[in-house]
């Protein structure tokens, strides 16, 4: 809503809108982090749930930031970053304690353990709930759980990502962790609707290794499969592409993302879509991407 996808049409008031129509229809878990805009989108969240926290639960990270000389993120895990950096986003929430607090890479100049230490500290002082990790190991993972619980492993998870499958998933699962997963619907391009490479210098897609045009046209053999499952069932692309990731585990929740009513609307109607054995089978059986996530 804040940055990297179609940033000329970033509209906040219209955000807004999109996440009251989220907490009409049920959903209860929205997901930020400090580096979106940078800030931009965790004051969006607060604004949007000013007076709800008691009724959703709100996840943000810490560990990125932006570098001045490149306008890249780059790792940054060391303690008195990742105090600070918690203390903010309480400010730009509005909250007083955090439900679910991320570290959103790890630092290769900062052993995870140091991180993860600081991370357990926010729990103690009473400014976080649980804590989470992103795009991890499981070597990492069993690492952090043993020195604090990791509630939460978020990664990318769709029909074009599914490398998190082969152990990650399994690693929530066995140790009572919810497995969230990020661009679900392949940062659009799951849902057919993105048919062009042609988009906004500022859009992070612009220098995406599967938006090339070569790319794209090979990845439409993904999104026919997708179709034949979605015509079949009498569902969106989109809703067939959730529901697949739903349908890895009750331990996996898929946060997909929009800027308008009417996809947010149609996401959440994923959840009623029940795959059958053939369709899951049909999809497991899709190419794998053609180019690199980043």
């Amino acid at each position: 809503m804040s940055a990297e996808y179609r940033p000329a049409d970033i509209d906040d008031e219209q955000s807004l809108r999109v996440i009251a129509r989220a907490l009409e229809l049920g959903v209860r878990m929205f997901d930020t982090a400090d580096v979106y805009g940078p800030f931009t989108n965790e004051r969006l969240v607060g604004q949007a749930l000013r007076g709800q926290a008691d009724d959703v639960v709100i996840s943000t990270k810490a560990g990125l930031v932006i570098d001045d000389a490149t306008g890249q993120s780059v790792p940054r895990g060391d303690p008195a970053h990742i105090r600070a950096a918690c203390d903010a986003s309480l400010i730009r929430l509005g909250v007083d304690v955090i439900d679910l607090y991320y570290l959103h890479r790890v630092d290769p100049a900062v052993p995870l353990e140091v991180s993860w230490d600081a991370m357990a500290d926010l729990v103690l002082a009473g400014k976080v709930r649980a804590l989470g990790l992103s795009e991890v190991t499981p070597g990492q993972l069993a690492s952090a759980h043993g020195i604090h619980p990791v509630a939460a492993v978020q990664s990318e998870l769709s029909l074009w990502t599914r490398g998190p499958l082969s152990e990650v998933v399994g690693w929530c699962e066995a140790n009572g962790a919810l497995f969230v997963a990020y661009a679900p619907l392949g940062r659009g391009y799951l849902t057919g609707t993105v048919r062009s490479a042609d988009f906004q210098p500022d859009d992070i897609r612009s220098g995406n290794p599967r938006f090339t045009a070569d790319a794209m046209e090979r990845n439409q053999a993904i999104v026919a499969v997708i179709e034949r499952v979605a015509r079949r069932n009498g569902a969106s692309l989109a809703q067939v592409a959730i529901a697949w990731v739903l349908a890895q585990g009750e331990h996996v929740v898929p946060i997909p993302g929009t800027k308008q009513v009417r996809y947010l609307e149609e996401n959440c109607q994923a959840a009623d879509l029940d795959l059958s054995p053939d369709d899951l089978t049909e999809l497991d059986a899709a190419p794998h991407a053609v180019g690199a996530r980043y």
